[in-house]
C-alpha cells in the first residue's frame, strides 16, 4: 500500500544542511496499523509527512496505492492526498466552527452541497462517539474529543491511508487508550491502512501490528512487533522497550538475591533474566525444568505485558542447583524458546 524508497530528507538549520532522513526504506501493507518509533528528533514526524509529500523529500520515491507522488504536478497531487487523511498532536481544529463544522471543512472545499456533507458527517460523528456533541464548539469539548472530531475530519474525504502524527502525546493515559482501541476499530470496520507515529512504546504495544524503529533519520529495526518487542537487535528498540519492562533490577532486589544465596556455593546459583513471548507463555516450562533437572528456581522479580493480545514478559530467577543441572536446565529453556540471559553469578 506505501512503499518509500530510498528517501533523503535535508532542512536548512542554523548551522548548516541537517539530514532528516538518511536513506529510509519502509514497505506498508494495505490494511496494517504501521507504528514508526523513535526518540525526539530521530526523524518521525518528517518520515510521516513524506507519505503525503507535505515535506518533499530531496531524494526518493514515494508510493502510495501504485501511484508514485513525487511525479505528480500539484493538481494531481492534491486529489491524491484525498485518500490520505491526517490527525495531529495538536488537533488543528477550528475554535469558531462547531463540532460539526470542523469535520464538514474538507468536503466544503471539495465542493460537496450542504445535504452530502450531512450524509457524511452524522455517520462519522456516531463512528468517533460524538453524535450529541456536534453542535459544541473546541473550547467545550475535552482533549480526548478534540481528538475524536480530528479523526472524523481526516475520514470526511473517504481515505485509504490514515497518519497519525504522535495524536495521543498530549493526552492523559486513560484517554490514549481510548482514542487508540478507537483507530483499531477504524483500522478492522473499515480496512484503512494507518501509519502511527509516536515515541511511547506503550502506544506501539496496544494497537501495532508492524513497528518500524528510527534512530538519526535511519531505520535501525522493523518486524511484527511482537517479534520486535521479544528479540530487539539494535540498542535503540532496548532503551525503547525498557520503558515499557525495566531490563535493570532494583537495588532491593539484588540486596534480596544475596540473602537467599547465603552458604549456596558461587558454581551453584545463577540469576537468569528469561525474556518470553506468545506460545512460551501457555506452557509450564518453570515447573517442567524443575522436576526434570532437579534445580530450584525462585521468581525474584518480573513484569508481564500483553502486545498485540500476546502475553510478554521478563521475568528474574534465581536459579540453585549443580552447575551440570543448572547448565541442563538453561539449555532446556532455550530449545523451547525462552530467551535466557546470565545477568550474573551471585
Amino acid at each position: 500500500m506505501i512503499e518509500l524508497q530510498k528517501i533523503f530528507q535535508t532542512y536548512q538549520g542554523p548551522e548548516g544542511p541537517v539530514e532528516a532522513l538518511r536513506g529510509v526504506d519502509l514497505h506498508v501493507a494495505r490494511g496494517e496499523i504501521f507504528g514508526v518509533i523513535g526518540r525526539s528528533g530521530a526523524g518521525k514526524s518528517s518520515l510521516v509527512r513524506t507519505i503525503n509529500l507535505l515535506n518533499r523529500p530531496v531524494a526518493g520515491q514515494v508510493r502510495v496505492d501504485g501511484v508514485e507522488l513525487t511525479t505528480l504536478d500539484e493538481p494531481a497531487l492534491r486529489k491524491a492526498r484525498q485518500g490520505i487523511g491526517m490527525i495531529f498532536q495538536h488537533f488543528n481544529l477550528l475554535s469558531s466552527r462547531t463540532v460539526f463544522d470542523n469535520v464538514a471543512l474538507p468536503l466544503e472545499l471539495a465542493g460537496l452541497s450542504r445535504t452530502e456533507i450531512r450524509a457524511r458527517v452524522a455517520p462519522l460523528l456516531e463512528l468517533v462517539g460524538l453524535s450529541g456533541l456536534q453542535d459544541r464548539y473546541p473550547a467545550q469539548i475535552s482533549g480526548g474529543q478534540k481528538q475524536r472530531v480530528g479523526i472524523a475530519r481526516a475520514l470526511a474525504s473517504r481515505p485509504q491511508v490514515l497518519l497519525s502524527d504522535e495524536a495521543t502525546s498530549a493526552l492523559d493515559p486513560e484517554t490514549t487508550r481510548a482514542i487508540l482501541a478507537l483507530l483499531r476499530d477504524i483500522n478492522r470496520e473499515l480496512g484503512l491502512t494507518i501509519v502511527l507515529i509516536t515515541h511511547e512504546m506503550q502506544v506501539i504495544k496496544q494497537v501495532a501490528d508492524q513497528v518500524a524503529v528510527i534512530d538519526a533519520g535511519r531505520i535501525v529495526e522493523q518486524g511484527k512487533t511482537l517479534q520486535v518487542f521479544s528479540r530487539p537487535q539494535h540498542e535503540t528498540t532496548r532503551s525503547l522497550i525498557d520503558d515499557v519492562v525495566p531490563q535493570a533490577l532494583p537495588p532491593s532486589v539484588l540486596a534480596r538475591v544475596r540473602g537467599l544465596l547465603g552458604g549456596v556455593p558461587a558454581a551453584q546459583g545463577v540469576l537468569l533474566r528469561l525474556i518470553f513471548a506468545g506460545d512460551e507463555s501457555d506452557r509450564p516450562l518453570l515447573s517442567d525444568v524443575i522436576r526434570r533437572y532437579d534445580v530450584d528456581l525462585n521468581i525474584v522479580h518480573g513484569h508481564v505485558e500483553e502486545v498485540q493480545g500476546h502475553p510478554f514478559g521478563s521475568l528474574a530467577v534465581l536459579a540453585r542447583g549443580t552447575q551440570d543441572k543448572l547448565a541442563a536446565a538453561i539449555a532446556h529453556l532455550r530449545d523451547a524458546g525462552v530467551q535466557v540471559q546470565e545477568l550474573s553469578h551471585v
